[in-house]
């Protein structure tokens, strides 16, 4: 996990419950019923923006579903937004952790909109590996019954 500039003095949790009632600072890009968007105070590339609901939840288990759809919903109008704004980027990704094995920081789920340009320095590392069929079509069964 990295380091958070709020963790020392700020419950991660709270802080974009203070951006949303007003009591923290965030440059707004988008606002609604429903969810806010803000620039990242710590930006992956400029213009790097957050989506939130206004209404917390701590992980995605916690989340309405249609709550989860209307932040890529907002998310796809700032996309558009991005590219046609000053930040001129060639492509746009969407991020979002749930949970700390996963990078999760700040305990209320947010969607990362960040844009790309060509050379930006920013993307997945990892090592993909080759599965074979068999175990693949054994954990989607192992999937498809948690679905419901």
């Amino acid at each position: 996990m990295q380091f958070s500039p709020y963790a020392a003095e700020v419950d991660p949790y709270t802080i974009f419950a203070d951006i949303v009632a007003g009591r923290a600072p965030a440059s707004f890009v988008y606002e609604d019923d429903d969810v806010v968007a803000f620039m990242d105070i710590r930006p992956w590339t400029p213009g790097h923006l957050l989506v939130i609901p206004r209404t917390p939840a701590r992980s995605l288990a916690e989340l309405p579903p249609e709550m989860g759809g209307k932040l890529f919903q907002v998310g796809q109008r700032l996309a558009a937004a991005l590219r046609d704004s000053e930040v001129a980027c060639d492509g746009v990704n969407f991020f979002l952790a749930d949970g700390v094995a996963a990078g999760q920081e700040v305990f209320h789920v947010h969607l990362h909109v960040i844009p790309r340009t060509r050379g930006d320095g920013i993307g997945l590392r990892g090592h993909p590996r080759n599965a074979r069929r068999e175990d693949l079509d054994y954990l989607a069964a192992s999937i498809r019954r948690g679905v419901s």
